[in-house]
């Protein structure tokens, strides 16, 4: 992309499709079906997964970063509810995924050799402590990138004592099954992203899995899945509110759900809300 070409994207991600009077860009408002919700919302998994081996290619529907600047501008005036339209994208997108991780599982242990229940477990331990290795690493490669060395530094002291713990699990582990069948790679299923990963794999190859742009971005959509069901939980805690409660009550519970959205999840949201419901009385009561 050009120098030019990216200011004009800057430029409309800022201001809009109405920056510069051009009435063709205004024809497709961001409330037209054939916008994407979830890429007004930044979560649509084309854009996080593209260039990954996980690439989707383009969306069907309409990208448009001038759109999402207008779709931002008019949320906080009122409330468009888009959100469940994206939970509905990512909920369907991650079940699929997890479909398929279900799937490689069942396949893996169809053909791996078959091990006790004890040897199962002290190869699971090394797995656990692979990830816990592949993830300090790709936090300290990023805390260094970002000149935060002192930081880094100690994550690697982290990650010197992960090692010797998972030397000793392998210890354990080698001795409790045949050499051959130790050599063997044994493999399980990333919980999040999908991918393979080994019993034997090197540091370099769990740091580029667990710091690599397809685990990263499989993260960043089930966090942001997490955070629609607690902003739609809030959204359907607000309209209860508004139903059940006298004036006085709605104005402090609905400034006490706006703070709260940050921090609870929804289904903290929903106990909430019924321990509320339940205490209406009381609460009208002390406001009437």
């Amino acid at each position: 992309m050009s120098a030019q070409a990216q200011m004009r994207a800057l430029l409309d991600q800022l201001m809009g499709t109405a920056r510069d009077g051009d009435e063709t860009r205004q024809r497709v408002k961001f409330t037209d079906d054939r916008v994407c919700k979830s890429h007004l919302l930044d979560c649509c998994p084309h854009d996080i997964l593209a260039g990954t081996r996980m690439d989707l290619g383009e969306c069907t529907k309409i990208h448009d970063l001038a759109l999402r600047a207008d779709y931002e501008i008019a949320s906080k005036e009122r409330d468009l509810f888009f959100e469940l339209d994206a939970m509905d994208h990512l909920e369907s997108f991650i079940a699929e995924c997890d479909r398929r991780t279900e799937l490689a599982k069942k396949r893996l242990a169809e053909t791996q050799e078959e091990i006790s229940a004890e040897v199962s477990a002290k190869a699971e331990k090394v797995h656990e402590l692979n990830e816990d290795i592949g993830k300090l690493l790709a936090k300290a490669e990023q805390l260094g990138a970002e000149g935060n060395v002192d930081e880094s530094q100690k994550i690697l002291m982290e990650v010197e004592k992960v090692r010797a713990k998972k030397k000793e699990a392998e210890e354990e582990y080698r001795n409790s099954m045949p050499a051959s069948s130790f050599q063997q790679q044994k493999l399980r299923v990333c919980e999040v992203c999908s991918a393979y990963l080994g019993l034997h794999d090197n540091d370099r190859r769990l740091a580029d899995h667990f710091g690599g742009k397809l685990h990263l971005g499989f993260i960043q959509i089930r966090e942001k899945l997490d955070q629609l069901r607690v902003i739609l939980s809030v959204l359907n805690l607000r309209l209860v509110v508004l139903k059940t409660f006298n004036t006085f009550t709605k104005l402090i519970l609905c400034r006490v759900l706006v703070k709260a959205q940050k921090f609870l999840t929804a289904e903290s949201l929903k106990l909430q809300m019924e321990v509320w419901v339940a205490s209406s009385w009381f609460c009208s009561e002390i406001s009437g």
